[in-house]
């Protein structure tokens, strides 16, 4: 089961960041688009995807993690489809509703296959499962950068067959036993609202998803070159991969320090970000360093304390709370801050510097089991 979801990994993460590490330049330099309006389009699709988590995560738990992956990815499929053909603002908003449905679908699908494995091969699975994400970021925006020289609707078509074939193999995956699932879609999110010790660790670590997601949208916005955007996210992505296997061994993932040693890389990472202007590749790559850290050991911290607290049958419920709260939290923040890089450098310094502060904080406020 583990090599499936590993392949099915790889297949969504090659389309996703083919295109997603290009989006940007192609919105604003072929499309025409204003920096906040961009923002709009970015915050729809994580509007959407995390505001529909909280009923979907139990929804998961009810119909199964196979026939929602499945869903997920053919959802998926048709977006970067029609983002690859659009042209109007509307046709784009579309095209982010149906990524975001995807996404919303996808995240508890998978991460519920995974948290089902035995507790003994929970850390290694999810870090070979997390590896795979960081080697698809790899090789991804190189990709879309060679499809690139053909054209965006190149890499939205290649990035739709990649998305259709992940589909596919979440048709291999076995059905779990879901006689333990709740049949009331409240029951589980009911329970994880009661859980104070998880919902206090929801709220704390709300800024991750904004964290790990925003450099893709700072770097092209500071006036870094497609290459050069490429290869910081490339850098990002094998420092992220490469710290798997420290965080699996010895079960780390479970301890409190991996995570807050992560949130305050993260802070380093839009510290360094925040004063440059395009031209400085060298403290580009030390950011790409510090996020591919702070992403590397931030994401199996959240899994392996969502897996710890969640009832047996009651995994997608517990983990679309957690993903609710830190998508709307980069809803929000991805709104305003687009708003804050349209006022210039300044505005955009300032903008940066409040997501580092947004990663101290979490750092502070998180606690230990």
């Amino acid at each position: 089961m583990i090599v499936t979801m590993v392949a099915v990994q790889l297949a969504a993460c090659l389309g996703y960041f083919s295109v997603m590490a290009h989006v940007v330049a192609h919105l604003r330099h072929d499309v025409g688009l204003m920096a906040g309006t961009i923002g709009l389009i970015l915050g729809v699709r994580l509007g959407v995807q995390y505001a529909l988590l909280l009923p979907v995560g139990p929804l998961t738990d009810l119909l199964g993690a196979r026939r929602t992956g499945t869903i997920a990815c053919l959802l998926r499929a048709l977006s970067f489809a029609l983002l690859g053909t659009a042209e109007s603002l509307s046709a784009l908003l579309c095209a982010a509703v149906l990524m975001g449905a995807g996404g919303a679908l996808l995240h508890p699908a998978a991460q519920t296959m995974l948290a089902g494995v035995t507790p003994a091969r929970r850390s290694t699975g999810f870090a070979a499962y997390v590896a795979t994400q960081h080697i698809g970021t790899v090789v991804g925006p190189p990709l879309g950068l060679a499809l690139l020289t053909l054209g965006f609707v190149f890499v939205a078509g290649t990035a739709a067959i990649l998305w259709a074939f992940a589909g596919a193999l979440f048709l291999f995956l076995p059905r779990h036993n879901q006689n333990s699932a709740p049949r009331n879609l409240l029951a589980g999110i009911q329970a994880a609202f009661r859980d104070r010790a998880f919902l206090l660790f929801a709220l704390a670590t709300a800024p991750t998803t904004l964290l790990a997601n925003h450099i893709m949208t700072a770097v092209p916005l500071l006036g870094f070159t497609p290459s050069t955007a490429t290869l910081c996210f490339c850098v990002l992505a094998a420092v992220a991969a490469a710290a798997q296997p420290f965080v699996a061994a010895k079960h780390r993932g479970e301890r409190p320090w991996v995570l807050r040693l992560g949130l305050l890389c993260a802070a380093a990472t839009f510290l360094v970000l925040a004063p440059l202007d395009g031209t400085e590749t060298n403290l580009l790559m030390l950011a790409a360093v510090l996020n591919g850290i702070a992403n590397g050991l931030i994401q199996p911290s959240i899994f392996q304390r969502a897996a710890r607290h969640a009832p047996q049958g009651r995994f997608g419920s517990y983990y679309g709370v957690l993903a609710f709260c830190s998508g709307m939290f980069a809803c929000v923040g991805d709104l305003a801050i687009g708003r804050l890089f349209d006022q210039g450098s300044t505005g955009a310094t300032t903008a940066l510097l409040a997501v580092a502060i947004f990663a101290l904080a979490a750092a502070i406020t998180t606690r230990g089991p």
